[in-house]
């Protein structure tokens, strides 16, 4: 069994998996768009070129999206996505990259826990946790 988040993003999933691909790398699996559907979806005619579903690959890791069926403003709450890197140097870098245009919830640190930790929303308000994975050795 597998868990695999699936992210709506209101009409800008093209613009997240070019935004995720620099900021940590992801790999576009694939792309359907509204007008691809057999069935012929109910979609408006400026909402066929719109994502109906995508799938990218973070690290080993997949994340399905879509535009959803229209562009009503969403807020992500309850939950965060969380990333492990792999030293220090990649956590700061990913977490600087997601912060971008973001919102920073919690800025990068050493934590008791671990030598580097932090909490930010991205662009899209998608909430992420950032953390190395060590046992603060060194």
């Amino acid at each position: 069994m597998r868990l695999e988040p699936y992210l709506f993003f209101n009409g800008r999933t093209e613009e997240a998996l070019a935004f995720y691909q620099k900021a940590l790398g992801a790999q576009t699996l694939s792309v359907l768009q509204f007008k691809d559907s057999p069935e012929g979806v109910n979609a408006t005619p400026e909402w066929l070129d719109k994502v109906m579903h995508a799938t990218f690959r973070i690290g080993s890791s997949l994340i399905m999206a879509s535009d959803g069926v229209n562009a009503t403003p969403q807020v992500f709450s309850g939950f965060s996505i969380s990333i492990a890197a792999d030293d220090v140097e990649s956590g700061q870098k990913m977490f600087a990259a997601l912060s971008e245009g973001g919102d920073i919830r919690m800025a990068w640190q050493r934590t008791f826990w671990t030598s580097g930790f932090g909490m930010v929303s991205d662009r899209f308000g998608i909430p992420w946790m950032v953390s190395v994975m060590d046992d603060l050795e060194g």
